[in-house]
């Protein structure tokens, strides 16, 4: 099986959240969804919070505490360039694909949300998924800041940027990068709005960890929980607009 570790994330996490992210009862559903969010099993502790002053700090400062206070409506077309610790990439967004998606990108890049954040899942010829942010109080707030579904108007082929869901209209802050041609996916809901120029840097990032990182203990804990259990794990460090 492709994925089997999948359907047991999703079960467990369901199990431990009252259901709050989906539990495909057939064993190929819970594989392809992978990309799927899983939610964490409880709220992080005040002392998640406080261990880092100086990075909550800063997360106010940006509005990263306040979803609301940097939404934009993006350009119809831009760039990013997104450092990996394994090289640059260039993503070239399409607005008309998938107007929310790429609005919501759009906005968290300004805000300069993407700054050291583990990319915690890679399944080699299926998908990486990144985007829970390493200041537990960031990821509090952006739990609950929901965007509705988007119209799947391109496909998930090789090199494309799609937002990671838990079920109808609950795309956050969760992405994935295709690594192989998941056209399974579109009539699962999932709305590609970019694609990746060159993707040598997105092939070397490291597959040492697979799945095994664990989105709740990510959420609760950011990234001291996963710079210590997972020490080899690629990064995005920066990303930024540089055309639009």
């Amino acid at each position: 099986m492709r994925l089997s570790l999948v359907a047991m994330t999703l079960l467990l996490s369901a199990a431990c959240t009252g259901g709050d992210a989906p539990a495909p009862a057939d064993p190929a559903e819970a594989e392809e969804a992978a990309v799927e969010e899983a939610a964490p099993a409880k709220p992080a502790s005040p002392a998640s919070s406080e261990a880092a002053p100086e990075a909550a700090a800063g997360a106010e400062a940006s509005g990263l505490l306040d979803p609301s206070s940097i939404d934009q409506q993006a350009p119809e077309t831009y760039t990013v360039k997104m450092a990996l610790s394994t090289g640059d990439v260039l993503i070239d967004v399409t607005r008309a694909w998938a107007p929310k998606g790429a609005d919501r990108f759009y906005s968290l890049v300004k805000a300069g949300y993407f700054e050291d954040l583990g990319i915690f899942r890679v399944v080699p010829g299926f998908v990486i998924q990144f985007g829970l942010h390493g200041d537990p109080a960031v990821n509090q707030v952006w739990r609950k800041a929901r965007i509705p579904d988007d119209a799947v108007e391109q496909t998930n082929r090789r090199g494309t940027l799609t937002f990671a869901t838990s079920g109808p209209n609950s795309r956050t802050t969760q992405l994935f990068i295709n690594l192989g041609d998941n056209a399974n996916l579109d009539g699962m809901g999932f709305a590609p709005f970019g694609v990746v120029r060159d993707m040598g840097p997105v092939d070397k990032v490291t597959s040492e960890y697979g799945q095994r990182p664990n989105q709740g203990r990510i959420t609760m804990e950011g990234n001291a929980y996963l710079k210590q259990a997972f020490p080899n794990l690629d990064y995005v460090t920066k990303t930024e607009i540089v055309e639009e």
